[in-house]
């Protein structure tokens, strides 16, 4: 049997312990300085970058030196979200062992459309589900999708609701399409999140056509603004918003919908876990008596990227608005994943999932979100002592909003603090003004963490005074 040249040579890379114990000793390398260097890359790492510029190769390379030039060249260039005193955008760190459970995944390389194409995964994916539904409170019924983010995630719960209301009005549009369908109507509040303005445009009803209500100084959407619903009504509500944190009040408003006919998303990208926590579950009070519901595990959770859910309580609404056959698919006597996502060709991240779940627990996650919760509130309590910040928003979750006494100085601030990479923090608007968002959802934060930034932000509104 002959072998070309290019084959014979990766067979023996692949046999190459070498290698591969080269790329874990650079992992471990990069883990281990995480957690004390800066946060951001500095000027020369970036400029050298430039090293990746180059014409295509002809020929093939050198698998050694291509792990060298990534562990140079790469690593000194990457942003350290992994560390402590990451707290620009809700990005989460990872828990060890769900980080070693990716890594060993990825030599098994599983597709997950099929159980008969990968049996563990279809068998950890129907584990994990139970333990979601359990872990939050939902309804027996619910189904799960294991998709890339919450951003795909709202639009899977957003293509169940679209289903329903229109297979409700006897209009099936996986075959008719939206051509001529019933009019759906989509309420939700004015802060809603750009993944869900998107997730309405994708699913074809269309931007223009949102009825927005007006939302309380928190970010909550204001109960009594909400427009008289029915059956034709997609309601979307939010489980932690991006600036203040907040939770809309589920309790007061699920059940009223629900007794309307309309449809009830809730977005929470971060905030979901809360209703998996003890201490914090007040704050999902009643999103149980929703219909769907988008989390991310690599937010809050701390799993590797990356990883979203979709949680659906009408298992025909989301399997038909993910609708695929073929006459070469093989159903399995267990769970087929294809059928709960867009995706058919997927990644096995319920791997790293599972493990995260099963090493945590139910009191490891309250014990770690909390752990979150807490460095939150000091972050905010460190920076409201001081006269030059003002934190705007009550910190109920992970997040913190802060602001100077004007826009520009609030811009200076932010840009040296990024600059002196003690930590990262990001800037955004609220209310037509400029802020600070501070996003603490990393297990690996310590208070000495929270300090040493709040002591950078000081450092950063001294040098942009003496700058004017």
């Amino acid at each position: 049997m002959s072998i070309n040249p290019i084959q014979s040579k990766m067979l023996e890379e692949r046999d190459d312990e070498l290698l591969y114990q080269k790329a874990n000793d650079y992992g471990l390398k990069y883990s281990k300085k995480n957690l004390s260097r800066h946060v951001y890359p500095h000027d020369d790492a970036l400029k050298e970058l430039s090293i990746f510029d180059e014409s295509f190769p002809n020929k093939s390379g050198n698998a050694h030196a291509i792990l060298e030039l990534l562990h140079k060249y790469g690593a000194p260039a990457t942003v350290a979200q992994t560390g402590g005193r990451y707290f620009g955008f809700v990005n989460g760190s990872v828990v060890p062992v769900s980080l070693a459970a990716k890594n060993l995944a990825s030599f098994w390389d599983q597709n997950t459309a099929l159980q008969v194409i990968s049996p563990i995964s279809s068998k950890l994916e129907t584990v994990v589900q139970k333990w979601l539904i359990k872990l939050f409170g939902l309804p027996k019924n619910t189904v799960t999708g294991f998709v890339s983010g919450t951003s795909m995630a709202n639009f899977c719960g957003l293509s169940a609701a679209r289903y329903r209301i229109l297979s409700n009005r006897n209009w099936d549009v996986t075959e008719l399409g939206l051509n001529g369908a019933p009019p759906i109507r989509v309420v939700t509040g004015r802060q809603a999140h750009s993944s869900v303005i998107k997730a309405i445009s994708l699913v074809g009803l269309g931007k223009k056509n949102i009825e927005w209500v007006d939302v309380d100084a928190e970010g909550r959407i204001i109960v009594e603004q909400i427009p008289p619903l029915d059956q034709t009504c997609i309601l979307i509500l939010q489980a932690g918003n991006v600036h203040t944190g907040s939770f809309d009040d589920f309790d007061s408003i699920c059940k009223k919908a629900n007794e309307s006919g309309a449809w009830i998303h809730v977005d929470g990208a971060f905030g979901l876990w809360a209703g998996a926590t003890k201490k914090l579950k007040h704050l999902t009070k009643g999103y149980q008596y929703a219909h769907s519901w988008a989390v991310d595990g690599h937010k809050t959770l701390n799993t590797p990227y990356d990883s979203g859910i979709i949680l659906c309580n009408d298992e025909e609404a989301l399997v038909s608005s993910m609708h695929m056959s073929g006459g070469y698919i093989i159903q399995g006597d267990g769970r087929d994943g294809m059928y709960y996502t867009p995706e058919m060709s997927r990644r096995s991240r319920i791997i790293e999932l599972w493990a995260t779940l099963k090493y945590l627990g139910h009191q490891g996650i309250d014990e770690m979100i909390f752990g979150m919760h807490q460095n939150a509130k000091l972050f905010a309590k460190l920076l409201s002592s001081k006269s030059d910040f003002k934190v705007l928003n009550e910190v109920v979750f992970n997040q913190v909003m802060v602001q100077c006494e004007t826009d520009s100085t609030t811009t200076e601030v932010l840009e040296q603090i990024q600059q002196l990479r003690t930590c990262w923090v990001g800037g955004s608007t609220w209310k037509g003004r400029k802020v600070i968002r501070i996003s603490v959802c990393s297990w690996v934060t310590t208070e000495e963490d929270v300090r040493l930034s709040a002591e950078s932000f000081n450092k950063a509104i001294a040098m942009t005074r003496i700058s004017s």
